[in-house]
């Protein structure tokens, strides 16, 4: 499986279990000027942002270490972008992570989501 089909097929799995959890899914791969959200949903009051990290292997560690103090500050400054450009967004957000590991075979083996992974520092 090409990197680029294992990152769709993340995403497609993270926003599976956001509905599970009653998220309604508002957008996925929202672009702006300082760069890309992978879904935007909103659970009961709460908008929340989630970066989705997908891995067929954790030799170079898992998808969550892969997130470097750049992307979090990328991640801050496209949900409050998003705040700023969108008519009553809502007061309570934040920024998730969902870290996907796949085996060799492009089955799910782990699916964990982080609330609050990326704070506003």
């Amino acid at each position: 499986m090409k990197r680029k089909e294992t990152g769709h097929l993340g995403e497609k799995l993270a926003r599976d279990h956001l509905k599970k959890k009653h998220h309604r899914i508002l957008e996925t791969n929202y672009n702006c000027p300082h760069g890309e959200i992978d879904i935007i949903s909103k659970q009961k009051d709460t908008l929340v942002f989630t970066e989705v990290r997908t891995k067929t292997g954790t030799e170079f560690g898992t998808p969550e270490e892969s997130i470097t103090r750049t992307k979090r500050e990328r991640m801050r400054a496209c949900a409050l972008y998003y705040l700023q450009t969108h008519e009553n967004p809502g007061k309570a957000w934040r920024i998730d992570v969902a870290a996907v590991e796949m085996d060799k075979n492009g089955k799910p083996s782990r699916i964990d989501f982080i609330e609050n992974a990326v704070g506003e520092e």
